[in-house]
């Protein structure tokens, strides 16, 4: 059995099992929201049971192991707190309530080993890294990938920290966030967070491992099409109206400079695009 296929093997029964210990926790406390703050941790729990298993003596696998320490625990804490005492997250509330009496079971299936799953395949340029056999000497491709992952890193932090500070002024109630990173994008912390895993990629290909694409594709598929975009501004314009005006003027994932006249010409009526 080579390397990597036995850090597979360990991190998806372990993964497996941690999902339905926190399932478990979840049904006792009534709230699935628990899951969240396990995604970021959930990484560093991989990274260190496979560098157990195989014990890299290379430098890459070091960088690549403190990085993913750093931004799963940021992560971790970061939900931790943002979620403490706020009772069930209202996507959960939702299930629970679509769901019913089935809500306890179809969560195990579809919110925790679903998530557990998703972990797990994201994580494969970790692992191959990890457990590269004859890996390649660092090169520019290893300072690429570490400049990409910090360009992330900072968006993905600042942008919490911004939102999470705009939150706690009650005079913000009900008003949209559009200062700092948030004037550029209107999801710093998910294009952070996009290129946090792209940067991991390059760190796997400049290993060696280029066939591990399929992990970093998913993640931008689920963080610009599924669970994150998509998902968040499915509702949002119905709870913040002043959202549609920023729509019209900030970039959706990618920054770039505020379209001031778009935002303009709907304000005035004269924006027939809607």
């Amino acid at each position: 059995m080579s390397p990597f296929v036995q850090s597979l093997l360990f991190s998806l029964g372990t993964l497996l099992v941690l999902m339905v210990l926190l399932w478990v926790a979840s049904v006792i406390r009534r709230d699935a929201s628990i899951v969240d703050p396990f995604w970021g941790s959930g990484f560093v729990v991989v990274t260190w049971l496979c560098w157990w298993l195989h014990s890299p003596s290379e430098a890459r696998p070091a960088v690549l192991a403190i990085l993913t320490t750093v931004w799963g625990l940021r992560l971790s804490v970061f939900l931790t707190w943002r979620n403490w005492n706020h009772g069930e997250d209202r996507r959960y509330q939702a299930m629970r309530h679509y769901h019913g009496a089935r809500f306890t079971w179809v969560s195990l299936f579809t919110v925790f080993l679903l998530q557990g799953i998703i972990l797990w395949f994201v994580s494969f340029p970790i692992q191959a890294v990890i457990t590269a056999f004859n890996p390649r000497p660092m090169s520019w491709l290893d300072g690429l990938a570490i400049v990409v992952w910090v360009i992330g890193f900072c968006f993905e932090s600042i942008g919490d920290w911004q939102l999470a500070r705009f939150k706690a002024n009650p005079d913000n109630r009900g008003k949209v966030m559009n200062q700092g990173l948030w004037k550029y994008t209107r999801h710093p912390n998910y294009f952070g967070d996009f290129c946090v895993w792209w940067g991991v990629y390059l760190l796997a290909l400049s290993a060696g491992g280029w066939w591990t694409l399929g992990s970093p594709l998913l993640m931008s598929i689920l963080l610009m099409k599924v669970s994150g975009v998509t998902l968040l501004e499915s509702t949002i314009t119905e709870r913040r109206p002043d959202y549609a005006a920023y729509r019209k003027q900030t970039n959706a994932f990618f920054p770039g400079w505020p379209n001031i006249q778009a935002s303009l010409r709907q304000q005035d009526g004269s924006d027939t695009s809607l």
